[in-house]
């Protein structure tokens, strides 16, 4: 796998960890965040189980498959249903520049781009701005609490899963008048299309899978919170790089 392939698939490796546990080590720190580890690991494994039996399988079939061009526009659709929840929380957090940028994104991308399947806005020098909940929080200054395992979802903490409740009402999903046949056949698509995007990064995870996932997830999120600006952080250190190849944060969720 060439570098530049490990650098687009590198900023969804956290919800691929949700399905698999997998990642790569980070800073001891994040062991004494993790008082629910005995419950987390049992979550864990049901977690693994899943992506193992199931996703994987799905993930492989369906990158066999679908052509490049078709697998693009899914993943530039699922990024544009996150633009609102974008916009919303960098107005929050008080980054209207951002807020614009993303606002700006939903508009381009949603007629010049058909829909959210071609990405013009990013064509056009209009970088992603990704922020949820979780990061909105951290920004008003609460602290992450504990790091919890959720079953499907994954990777979380106590503030963090407060996002998983909130966020998906932003989503253009809930709001319009669709079937849920549609709604949750979409869901599906964006998460296969999420899985497919990883399998070519599994070489890079080795390890006890538990303890490397919990630290880069906390690890990534605390990076995400402060904007990229940390101190000492041995996984960043390292040189491991966050941002596709156009210097801009994948939207994982949507």
């Amino acid at each position: 796998m060439d570098k530049r392939t490990q650098k687009r698939l590198i900023p969804t490796v956290a919800l691929f960890l949700a399905l698999t546990g997998a990642s790569v080590c980070l800073p001891a720190y994040a062991a004494q965040q993790d008082p629910f580890e005995p419950v987390n690991r049992v979550v864990f494994k049901f977690n693994d189980f899943l992506d193992t039996w199931l996703l994987r399988p799905t993930a492989v079939v369906y990158h066999a498959l679908l052509p490049s061009f078709a697998e693009n526009g899914v993943r530039n659709f699922v990024g544009n249903l996150g633009e609102i929840r974008n916009t919303v929380h960098n107005g929050l957090q008080g980054k209207a520049g951002a807020a614009l940028q993303s606002a700006e994104r939903l508009l381009i991308n949603s007629t010049v781009g058909i829909g959210g399947l071609f990405d013009v806005a990013s064509k056009l020098g209009i970088p992603v701005q990704r922020e949820d909940l979780g990061q909105t929080l951290g920004v008003w200054g609460f602290n992450s609490g504990a790091y919890l395992v959720l079953p499907l979802v994954g990777p979380s903490s106590v503030r963090d899963g407060l996002g998983v409740v909130v966020d998906p009402l932003l989503s253009p999903l809930l709001q319009l008048s669709i079937n849920n046949g549609p709604r949750i056949g979409i869901t599906v698509l964006a998460g296969v299309q999420t899985r497919a995007d990883l399998l070519a990064a599994e070489s890079l995870l080795m390890g006890d899978a538990y303890s490397q996932y919990r630290q880069v997830y906390l690890s990534k999120r605390d990076y995400d919170v402060q904007d990229g600006i940390l101190d000492g952080d041995a996984f960043l250190d390292q040189g491991e790089d966050f941002s596709s190849d156009d210097g801009t944060f994948v939207d994982e969720d949507f």
